[in-house]
């Protein structure tokens, strides 16, 4: 069975997120084995950051990410300059790495400023949700139903319409 890992930066404190994302995960558990995992938000040192402190927090956060990654997973990076892609077309490409050796997906969310360059570069591919923007709690809660919709839509179940 395939593992499917969000790997995320900061917790999710509203109560209507954490179960909805509880309730897919309860559902993907038939199809695969999914896991949310949150890792500690970094702090900036000032209530106006500049670049430069920016910067420090992506990189930190990207490492500890990169702590969280198998060399063996297939690497989804959220990012604005990736390819967005129907449900169609994610349930595709999720059955794809399936069958080609890989046991673990992991779907990346970054903290609020994005993903460092290591990161992105690590990815195996980049996926957008949309040219809007989205807070990371909301990302996190379409994502795990998204991901849901392609198990259903491979498995031909009545969820997908």
């Amino acid at each position: 069975m395939i593992r499917i890992n969000i790997i995320c930066i900061g917790k999710i404190k509203e109560k209507y997120f954490t179960d909805a994302i509880n309730e897919y995960a309860k559902r993907l558990s038939s199809f695969c084995k999914f896991s949310v995992i949150e890792l500690a938000e970094e702090r900036v040192r000032s209530n106006i950051p500049n670049a430069a402190q920016i910067t420090e927090v992506i990189e930190a956060e990207g490492k500890e990410i990169l702590k969280k990654i198998n060399a063996s997973d297939y690497v989804v990076a959220m990012c604005i300059e990736g390819k967005m892609m129907s449900s169609e077309e994610l349930s595709k490409m999720l059955d794809t790495v399936s069958v080609s050796g890989k046991s673990t997906v992991d779907f990346i969310i970054g903290g609020s400023y994005g993903l460092s360059s290591e990161v992105k570069t690590r990815a195996d591919f980049k996926l957008s949700m949309s040219r809007m923007t989205f807070p990371h709690q909301m990302a996190r809660m379409i994502l795990s139903e998204q991901i849901y919709r392609a198990f259903e839509i491979s498995s031909n179940g009545k969820y997908h319409k």
